[in-house]
């Protein structure tokens, strides 16, 4: 049967909702709350001449002037609980510098630091997050993050219909730690030029939240609630007190330089190169900065993880390098809904996913009043029979109502032509979206609108209509604890190709509702019970089915101790149109096929110095059947040492061939302190038969300025034996100076 097409009525029904209620719901008034019952701490200026020394000892004048930003509630495990530990944070300021002092109560025995890398996840340690509201607009805001051992960790987070945080955001700060009778301590310097703010304001949002690991214990200063936390800064109290904030000159250079060796695995020799080039930032206001890239170089980039493929789709790697990672979460489009008019990897890199020089790079973004701005222009040089190209993306969101925004997306793609030769034509994507978001539905719930458009230029002229050159769709979502659920519709053109964008399947219509029930029976062993139903129904344009996909969650299980079960059954529908090569020499007729399967997962705690999870699958595979099994193991052995070993087989048997596919994945890391970390990560597959190791050593001299030294090294099975495909090894450094 025909999909329905999307109505205008949840559109209008969330711009009331999110228009009667302009304020969101607060706690109760606490002591030092402000206005509708914010916590609000002040920030304690720094008198002249006087100055911090990062120790972590929190032993400056200073500390004992500050106001602390305490009052801390449970949101986990029990909500609005007392905490079992007490949690104090104070914070200063000077002219060019935030300060943050922490001190964590605890019994020292008890405090649990395994990781030290930077940016690593600290699932398994103690730890101490907060975020700064800059603009007070609750809706973007920068999250940092540190444990008892110094790790730092950061990113850009941005609300809409759903939370993005960008992780590989690197910005220039500091912390140092100590540890005392009382549990451990933290001072934290953030200096001004790092964030992009607004002048006019005296107050930020902040919030801060601290886990203590071996309770599975998530204290929050503000919005406690399980509806709101840490990564909703609209529930954010309010730091006070600022004035007088300088970003200097707003000017940033970052030369860098590298020498790098490759061999290809037959030449005589290796061959050597030498390459220098530099990043420059300046802030045209205090919220909007400009950044230049000139023969930009990404040695330092973490390898791609393999996948092993079963789909008829190609899969989506994720964008690793820094250039195109800072402030990219203003390019958020529609995020929801997975459409991708941009998808920064179809810059720079080949399909296969080999670098493609970077001639220079120019960047704008942040905000201004109540616009979030990016601009980027990228050209990249010609290389082994790749054309040179320049990419344009712009992106503008203007913020409406409370926690809301509308946008529009622009890109072009234009290719040189051979010497005398035609060049292909400019393509160009437009598009068009809409966040309606509002924490207070039926009084204090969590409720979220999207939709969008987009199209693009018919690049060969083939005169298709522009019906089939678009993308359209909505979404509504009711995300909150206990009851959630979603309902999206989304509409793909048969000739949907956007040029600087990212579309595995075109030429389909496809509704997908979902609802979840996670209760929480109490008690000392069970946080939470997981109940899901999810159906996907997709259809061609003429409305017949090609795929139906259902699933069911009978049950799932969260433990107080972090450990989790789960069970899924999962039924399919597929229609085949053309024949599908799913491994070599096995091809899958035309056809409808039906299928099902069940999936069994189980994951230990990752606070334990042994920890992993295994996932076991097995049922109905087209028509055949398939059973796999996938895992993970990972030990800590010292403070500062992890060892992970991930694996996936999968078992295929069709009447058209049998096949196994095998992955498997071997990471170390040694973190002798937060400033310097060499991790190695191994990987082999039995579908290209090769076996890769990618090797760094980064040592920050300071923050902003590194060393790494990156080997890599390929071999491919041939006959029994290993032969080198590749190798290289590349010695860069970078150095940050601010004016």
């Amino acid at each position: 049967m025909p999909l329905p097409r999307p109505s205008i009525l949840p559109a209008v029904g969330f711009v009331l909702a999110a228009a009667t209620g302009a304020a969101p719901a607060q706690d109760p008034a606490t002591p030092g709350a402000g206005p509708g019952g914010r916590p609000t701490v002040r920030a304690e200026r720094l008198e002249p001449g006087e100055r911090i020394v990062l120790d972590g000892r929190l032993d400056e004048p200073v500390w004992q002037r500050a106001d602390a930003a305490d009052g801390f509630l449970q949101q986990e495990p029990v909500e609005g609980g007392p905490p079992s530990e007490r949690t104090e944070v104070r914070v200063a300021f000077d002219r060019d510098a935030l300060y943050l002092g922490l001190r964590a109560f605890d019994d020292p025995s008890g405090i649990l630091a395994f990781q030290r890398q930077r940016d690593a996840g600290l699932g398994s340690d103690d730890r101490f997050m907060w975020v700064l509201d800059t603009f007070l607009d609750g809706r973007s805001a920068y999250f940092f993050e540190i444990n008892p051992a110094g790790l730092m960790g950061d990113g850009l987070l941005r609300v809409g219909s759903g939370n993005s945080l960008n992780k590989s955001w690197d910005g220039i700060w500091e912390a140092r730690v100590g540890r005392n009778a009382q549990g451990w301590t933290a001072e934290i310097r953030i200096p001004f030029r790092t964030l992009n703010f607004d002048p006019g304001l005296d107050a930020w949002g902040i919030n801060f939240q601290r886990t203590i690991r071996r309770r599975s214990e998530e204290l929050l200063w503000s919005g406690h609630r399980r509806t709101q936390g840490l990564f909703r800064p609209v529930h954010a109290g309010r730091l006070v007190g600022l004035s007088g904030l300088s970003q200097g000159l707003g000017l940033e250079a970052r030369p860098y330089a590298a020498v790098s060796l490759q061999d290809d695995g037959e030449a005589v020799t290796a061959r050597g190169a030498a390459e220098a080039g530099v990043d420059i930032g300046y802030s045209l206001t205090p919220g909007l900065r400009a950044a230049l890239t000139v023969n930009t170089d990404f040695a330092e980039t973490d390898v791609d993880d393999r996948q092993v493929n079963l789909t008829r789709f190609p899969l989506q790697f994720p964008e690793k390098r820094q250039f195109f990672l800072e402030g990219s979460g203003v390019y958020s489009f529609a995020p929801a809904s997975s459409v991708h008019p941009y998808f920064s990897r179809r810059i720079g890199l080949s399909d296969d996913g080999r670098p493609v020089p970077i001639v220079y790079g120019a960047r704008l973004g942040g905000q201004a009043g109540a616009y979030d701005l990016g601009l980027l222009q990228i050209r990249t040089g010609a290389q082994d029979g790749t054309p040179a190209e320049t990419f344009t993306v712009g992106r503008l969101r203007r913020n409406i109502l409370a926690q809301s925004a509308v946008g529009v997306v622009y890109t072009r793609r234009a290719t040189d032509a051979p010497a005398g030769a035609a060049g292909p034509p400019v393509r160009q994507t437009l598009g068009a979206d809409l966040e309606l978001t509002t924490s207070h539905f039926l009084g204090r719930y969590n409720a979220q609108f999207e939709s969008f458009c987009v199209w693009h230029t018919d690049p060969l002229s083939t005169g298709t209509p522009a019906r089939e050159r678009t993308a359209r769709g909505l979404r509504v979502s009711f995300p909150n604890d206990v009851w959630q659920g979603h309902v999206s519709f989304r509409e793909f053109g048969r000739e949907w190709d956007p040029a600087v964008g990212f579309a595995p399947r075109r030429g389909f219509r496809r509704l997908q509702p979902t609802v979840g029930w996670h209760p929480r029976p109490g008690g000392r062993l069970v946080r939470q019970l997981q109940f899901e139903a999810s159906l996907e129904y997709l259809t061609d344009l003429a409305g017949r089915l090609e795929t139906q996909r259902v699933s069911v969650i009978p049950i799932g299980i969260d433990l107080h101790s972090g450990d989790e079960a789960s069970v899924e059954v999962t039924s399919m529908i597929e229609r085949l149109v053309e024949p599908f090569e799913i491994s070599e020499g096995v091809t899958i007729p035309p056809g409808d096929y039906r299928f099902t399967d069940v999936e069994a997962a189980v994951r230990t705690a990752r606070r334990r110095r042994i920890s992993g999870s295994l996932e076991w699958r097995s049922g109905e595979f087209w028509s055949g059947e398939r059973t796999s099994l996938e895992g993970d193991l990972t030990l800590r052995p010292f403070d500062g040492v992890t060892l992970t070993t991930e694996w996936e087989r999968q078992a295929v048997a069709l009447p058209q061939g049998r096949f196994t596919t095998t992955l498997l994945r071997l990471r170390a890391s040694w973190h002798a302190s937060p400033w310097t970390s060499l991790t190695t990560s191994t990987q082999f597959d039995n579908v290209s038969d090769t076996l890769g190791l990618y090797a760094r050593l980064r040592w920050i001299v300071r923050p902003g300025s590194d060393v790494y030294l990156v080997y890599t090294h390929d071999w491919r099975q041939d006959a029994g034996r290993w032969t080198t495909l590749s190798r290289g090894a590349t010695t860069k450094v970078n150095v940050t100076h601010r004016f």
